[in-house]
Order: C-alpha cells, then sequence, then structure tokens
C-alpha cells in the first residue's frame, strides 16, 4: 500500500498537513482538485498539481474498459428500505457509490426513510444492510433517537450498540452544512466504518440564505461543492449517499405535477436516483422513481409504521 510520504513532493511535514486537512486517503487525494488541496492543505498550487497527479499514478486512475467497470460494480452494496416494493422499483435498495435523492411536501416520509436507514445500514449483508455506520447530517432538527429505537426494537437489535454506530452533525447554515459533510473523511480515516451518508435536508439552508435571482449563481454553485464533496465519499469509500429535499410550488403549472424539486438542474444532474414521495390514503405513501441510470420509471406503495417502514 502506498502512504502519502512515498509520493513525490511529501516529506513528512506535508503528509501531515494532508492528513489533517482530510486527505490522508490515497483515492481522496487522487481525486481532490489543485485548488482545493491549495487552499483546505496550505500548500501551493503547484505543489498540489503535483501531489495529485502522483497520486493519480499510486492509484492507476486512467481509463478502463466496460468489462472492468462491470467487474467494479460487483462490489457496490444496496441497503434495504424495509419495503421489499421500494427495494425493487430501485433496484435492490440504496446503492453504494451513488446518490439517492428523494423529495416531496411536508410528510410524505424523507424523515422516516432515513431513520429507518440509519439503522438498516447496520444489519447483516443476508438481511439487507451493510454491516456499517451512518453519518446523519441534520439541518432541519429531524434526527429523532426515539424513533431510531422503535425502529431497531422491530428488527431486535442492540440499542446500545446501534444508536454507536449513528454520528449526528447538527448544521446551522449552509457553511456548517458543507463543512460537516468534508469531515466524514476524517471519521473515515479514524477508522469508522461509515457506509452511508445522509443529509436531511440538503436545500434547506442554501434556500434560506441565498434569496432572490441576484443570489441564484452563488447558491447553485456552492450546492454544486456540496454535492461534489458528497459525490467524493460515495466513490471513494463505497458508501451511499441519501439526501432530502424540499419542493416548491409551480403557479405556472396547468398539467402534471403542481410542484417541483428545489435545487435546479445542478441537483438534477448529480443525484443518481430521485425518488419523488407522495401521501396516499389510509397513511400510504407512494414512492415514483423519476430518475436512474438504468431502471424504468415506476411507482410503488409503501406504510410508514411504528415498526419503521414496511409494504
Amino acid at each position: 500500500m502506498v502512504e502519502l510520504e512515498d509520493l513525490p513532493n511529501v516529506g513528512s511535514k506535508t503528509a501531515q498537513k494532508l492528513r489533517e486537512a482530510g486527505f490522508g486517503d490515497m483515492m481522496r487525494l487522487a481525486t481532490a482538485t489543485a485548488k482545493e488541496l491549495s487552499v483546505k492543505a496550505d500548500i501551493g498550487e503547484g505543489v498540489a498539481e503535483k501531489i495529485i497527479e502522483a497520486a493519480r499514478k499510486a492509484e492507476k486512475i486512467d481509463f478502463e474498459t466496460a468489462l472492468d467497470v462491470m467487474e467494479r460494480r460487483k462490489d457496490i452494496g444496496r441497503i434495504t428500505t424495509g419495503s421489499k416494493a421500494l427495494d425493487e422499483l430501485i433496484g435492490g435498495g440504496i446503492e453504494t457509490q451513488a446518490i439517492t435523492e428523494v423529495f416531496g411536501e411536508y410528510g410524505s416520509g424523507k424523515s422516516q426513510l432515513a431513520h429507518e436507514l440509519v439503522v438498516t445500514v447496520q444489519l447483516p449483508e443476508d438481511r439487507g444492510g451493510l454491516n456499517g455506520e451512518a453519518v446523519f447530517i441534520d439541518t432541519e432538527n429531524t434526527f429523532r433517537p426515539e424513533r431510531v429505537e422503535q425502529i431497531a426494537n422491530a428488527f431486535e437489535l442492540n440499542i446500545e450498540e446501534v444508536m454507536e454506530k449513528i454520528y449526528i452533525a447538527r448544521a446551522f447554515n449552509s457553511s456548517h452544512q458543507i463543512l460537516m459533510a468534508e469531515k466524514v473523511n476524517e471519521l473515515i480515516q479514524e477508522g469508522k466504518d461509515i457506509r452511508l451518508v445522509i443529509v436531511d435536508s440538503l436545500t434547506s439552508h442554501f434556500r434560506a440564505e441565498y434569496v432572490g435571482r441576484e443570489s441564484l449563481a452563488t447558491r447553485q454553485q456552492k450546492l454544486n461543492q456540496h454535492l461534489h464533496t458528497l459525490q467524493n465519499i460515495a466513490n471513494t469509500y463505497n458508501a451511499a449517499i441519501f439526501v432530502t429535499n424540499q419542493v416548491q410550488a409551480r403557479p405556472d403549472a396547468f398539467f402534471g405535477s403542481p410542484t417541483k424539486a428545489i435545487g435546479g438542474h445542478v441537483l438534477g444532474h448529480a443525484a443518481t436516483y430521485r425518488i419523488w414521495l407522495k401521501k396516499g390514503l389510509a397513511g400510504k405513501r407512494i414512492a415514483r422513481l423519476v430518475d436512474s441510470p438504468h431502471l424504468p420509471e415506476g411507482e410503488c406503495v409503501f406504510k410508514i409504521t411504528n415498526d419503521g417502514i414496511v409494504d
């Protein structure tokens, strides 16, 4: 295994700077930009370019065949949602190395699904989990340990063990939210087996802080930076990224849905899977897969009970 000190232009002091800035993992370093590395690790941009180039050679980042990609995708894991119908709709569960976005109106079940996943990611693979740990970046004060306890009890899991494997970050503004996502790298380098990162909600701070058309470009640039960080985590550590999103009214909509997801094209292009949640009758929820690289659009129905998400 190649260490940072083995790279050209990296002495012990530079290696320490890189680790403190969250670039202790070779793949994380190889996928960084020179500007990002320069700012966060306090090194010259020219030196940063050389270090990144060396890391890419060490990781053998180059063209690969479709067969290579097919082999690599065998390492992808999936986390059960608790509903067989919903799992089937999205190809077997929430996928690692991908960003899954769920959007919908208030009370549609977005945060309920997030609470379900921080438990199910800890299940063994034969029960639909990844034997992993989870990060929950909470931007709207939605995380409730009592709800986690209910779901963990339904799966007959040890409550304290489940709670110890969920790392909560309460983000108070968009800059804090971006920072906490970046600090996931540090958690992993400390030895935490993070296989799921949840952001609930992804867009609320951005929406509140950047108001009006004159600030739209800045908002989208910041959001794009945040999504880039999350995708890097997914790719580098084979983790699943699950984000919830708000909707806004479409007053000009005469046909189709009267609402649309916040985030525009930036989020639309970044999310690998997009799921629209709607309230149904008799406490049921409707999930519609509206975007996926390889799966057809479709719908399913599930319920939210005291035990969590069920068919």
